[in-house]
């Protein structure tokens, strides 16, 4: 049996079927993630404020780790869909087994550094010698399961890459679902469970990974049948190693930049108050929950690319940037519409205070209507990643984090305030998407022109 020949092919049948298919479950899934954090920090709340913010210190920690695991994911799902659209199932098998043992090598590597870093680490980042000792239970847990982070994330993507987004998503949902039952069992030593506190947080997420760990290797290994024997010769690990990096390097950084962006917009927003950060970050806890299904469609577009491309079928791709266009721009006004009127309730759950819902209604008013921009920014990024031609999509990223919306958020914030800044924001979103759908579109046409050859890593 080959692998993934349960999965129906990405390379026939309607283009904008396959991809809802596919994103479904993913919208469902990413939906799971996001409750994570939230689920966390309900019951480590519960303890006490030090506890919080002990580990509120170690979310941009974690988040850093996160994207270097989603861009290597992003390197694995590129080689293997073309090499699965290509029909190459020896290749297939092995760039899974050997991306496999990278990520372990990575996970490994996150452990070490981490565990020997942790006090320096955090004083840099600002806590006081008094939270060092609450940070260390939970970081030392979590860095001790790092494998049960970053294995999942590249397992995932391979399933992905040959069209099984379902069981993707289903894992997501049950890590996160475990987690909520194991936290108050661990933090609060419920039912006869010791009493673990902060250290009981962190043992709950590394013991639903590790779950969520074993499910996805026993579909790579008994399922899909993905996984070769190792490989013993250094070139051949290497070459597969440089074809899940030439995409992964890249999609680390374009992951890793908008984090640190986000700190410098809440250090211009500083400087309107207390209030204005807190209303901007309602609207920033709002505005995920709103993106979820760009999220989920940009997941699933890099494989139904790679593979497209793959297996030669430039038409199919030509279509693929139709269907998303139209998609962004339906559903992003949609989506702006929703906001402009709903967003006062929606702000009022989390906050009574008029400061804060002034800054946080201004947003979601006018950000929202640029939806349809970011939303095909982040879609195209993932089409380019699937190509295995991650500039572009590095290259935009950055353009819009770097030389579009930060001096426009700069300029903008200095003579008309936070309106200012959001206006910054939703410009940045339309020029970049607008830039995102023309080089696709002109990508995809030139590979069209360009005489036909498969592409199978």
């Amino acid at each position: 049996m080959t692998p993934g020949s349960r999965n129906p092919s990405l390379i026939e049948g309607s283009v904008s079927g396959h991809l809802q298919r596919l994103a479904l479950p993913m919208v469902w899934g990413i939906l799971a993630t996001m409750s994570f954090n939230a689920v966390d920090t309900y019951f480590v709340a519960q303890l006490g404020s030090a506890p919080l913010a002990a580990m509120s210190f170690s979310f941009p920690v974690v988040m850093v780790i996160n994207s270097f695991a989603i861009g290597l994911g992003a390197g694995v799902s590129s080689a293997v869909a073309r090499a699965y659209g290509a029909g190459d199932y020896g290749q297939v098998r092995r760039l899974v087994t050997d991306a496999s043992l990278l990520a372990v090598l990575f996970a490994l590597l996150i452990t070490v550094v981490g565990l020997a870093t942790i006090e320096p680490l955090f004083r840099l980042l600002g806590a006081r010698e008094e939270m060092l000792p609450l940070i260390a239970d939970y970081m030392v847990l979590w860095y001790l399961g790092a494998t049960f982070a970053v294995v999942p994330m590249v397992a995932l993507a391979a399933l992905r890459a040959i069209g099984n987004s379902a069981i993707a998503g289903r894992v997501l949902i049950a890590v996160a679902l475990l987690n909520l039952i194991l936290d108050p069992l661990l933090i609060f030593g419920l039912f006869g469970f010791p009493r673990l506190e902060l250290r009981g947080a962190a043992l709950a997420t590394v013991i639903a990974r590790a779950v969520s760990c074993a499910v996805a290797c026993y579909f790579l290994v008994y399922r899909e049948k993905l996984l070769a024997p190792p490989q013993w010769r250094l070139s051949a690990l290497l070459n597969s190693w440089r074809s899940v990096l030439v995409v992964g390097l890249p999609a680390i950084a374009t992951n890793v930049i908008i984090p640190m962006a986000g700190g410098v917009v809440v250090a211009l927003v500083a400087v309107h108050g207390a209030d204005a950060v807190a209303g901007l970050g309602v609207a920033l806890r709002i505005e995920p929950m709103a993106l979820i299904v760009f999220y989920a469609l940009s997941s699933v577009v890099g494989p139904f690319m790679g593979q497209n491309a793959g297996a030669g079928k430039l038409e199919r791709m030509g279509q693929t940037v139709s269907v998303l266009a139209r998609f962004c721009i339906g559903f992003g006004i949609a989506l702006g519409l929703l906001l402009y009127f709903a967003g006062p309730a929606l702000v009022r759950l989390f906050s009574d205070s008029p400061d804060v819902l002034a800054v946080a209604v201004a947003y979601l008013t006018l950000v929202p209507f640029s939806y349809a921009g970011y939303g095909f920014v982040m879609c195209a990024n993932a089409a380019f990643n699937g190509l295995g031609r991650p500039l572009p999509a590095t290259l935009i990223s950055f353009l819009r984090v770097l030389g579009v919306y930060l001096p426009l958020a700069w300029v903008g914030n200095r003579y008309w305030g936070v309106t200012g800044l959001f206006l910054a924001t939703a410009t940045a979103n339309l020029l970049l998407g607008g830039l995102a759908w023309w080089w696709l579109r002109r990508t995809v046409r030139s590979r069209d022109r360009a005489p036909h050859r498969a592409c199978t890593a």
